[in-house]
């Protein structure tokens, strides 16, 4: 893993009507206000999660028609070149304000830097890009997202009365900052223990993209070399946690291995219903779209507005201003919250056999 870190000056959630304006500004990394506005955004893939065209796509789109402002909203699909290719169209387009979620630092501040160079304000959504110039980072406070992944691996396994648990990492992409800083959350729990000895790691290794069908390669050589000898998995997302269950479903351990996830997606909430999944970590993408849908509004007009908080790039050695929002852990306790709050729908989560499931949960 890389060893990036964002040291985090201020964290919580920030309102957006907390951001402040500060004016106009002319400045060529803000827009410009004598050009027409106009918002390109650069969504990194939908294989890794739903989230990107379910989630996403869908709250940027809402925001940016209640604005009334002219904007083009494309998925690079991991593919670098795409993501390269997409930002110089979107330029060469006219756009005054770019945001981007990279697929890796060193193509989102090539993409940044030609942005910038051509007067076009930028901003880096839900992925730090190390080393870029971009004028915001909008986000949820990503090692917060680690340590409840932590906690929730440790409680299940406490329940489970599981004594001197063999744990094994699935973690997200190398070249994602963001696998980083979950990881840095998660190891603040479970690291002591394996310093103490009252867990055994098992295995760690990083999932390549976040490929859940590498995840599940990984996860069964993992299975193999420790004997089947795993009893929790802590993984990145519920993308790599479903992976995991396939290969534990294959060896009839199917509810018997807690294991972590992230995103709350309809897949990894209903393995939660199942049994299966310990927990996952809803976002509330709605806020993190619309707080960045504020930002890349006012930075096409060519304005500017204080955040009241920074995260540092280690390797860009600069404070950027941000918003972070704060992660909720879900359960099987809790997963109709995500229900309430309008992530997933009834129609969507509660289907064959999970109506019973649902109705069990509290969800009606």
């Amino acid at each position: 893993m890389r060893r990036g870190i964002i040291a985090l000056t201020a964290v919580g959630l920030l309102a957006v009507s907390g951001l402040t304006a500060c004016g106009k500004d002319s400045d060529k990394t803000t827009g410009s206000s004598s050009k027409k506005p106009k918002i390109g955004v650069i969504l990194p893939d939908s294989k890794s999660s739903a989230r990107w065209e379910t989630a996403d796509r869908k709250y940027l789109e809402a925001a940016f028609k209640a604005a009334g402002v002219d904007y083009t909203i494309q998925n690079a699909q991991n593919d670098k070149n795409a993501f390269q290719t997409i930002a110089d169209t979107m330029i060469s387009s006219g756009v005054t304000a770019l945001m981007i979620v990279n697929l890796d630092s060193g193509t989102g501040k090539a993409v940044l830097d030609k942005a910038k160079a051509q007067g076009v304000a930028t901003i880096d959504y839900d992925r730090l890009t190390l080393g870029g110039s971009a004028s915001y980072y909008v986000s949820f406070d990503n090692v917060a997202v680690g340590k409840l992944q932590g906690e929730g691996l440790v409680k299940c396994l406490t329940t489970a009365g599981k004594t001197k648990p063999r744990v094994a990492y699935l973690n997200g992409s190398p070249t994602d900052n963001n696998a980083t800083l979950f990881k840095q959350g998660y190891d603040s729990v479970i690291k002591p223990k394996f310093d103490s000895n009252e867990y055994v790691k098992v295995d760690d290794q990083a999932v390549p993209d976040w490929d859940n069908a590498q995840a599940a390669t990984i996860f069964e050589a993992m299975m193999t070399k420790a004997n089947n000898g795993i009893d929790g998995v802590l993984s990145a997302n519920d993308g790599l946690g479903n992976a995991a269950l396939t290969v534990l479903k294959k060896n009839g351990l199917a509810g018997k291995v807690p294991f972590t996830g992230q995103d709350a997606t309809v897949q990894g909430l209903q393995n939660i219903l199942d049994g299966n999944q310990c927990m996952t970590v809803y976002k509330a993408i709605k806020g993190e779209a619309n707080a960045a849908a504020e930002l890349a509004i006012s930075l096409a007009k060519g304005e500017k507005k204080d955040t009241g908080k920074t995260v540092k790039d280690p390797e860009g050695n600069r404070d950027v201003p941000a918003v972070l929002l704060a992660p909720q852990s879900i359960t099987k306790e809790n997963v109709k919250d995500v229900v309430t709050d309008g992530f997933v729908t009834k129609a969507e989560l509660c289907t064959g056999a999970y109506e019973a499931k649902c109705t069990a949960a509290g969800i009606s």
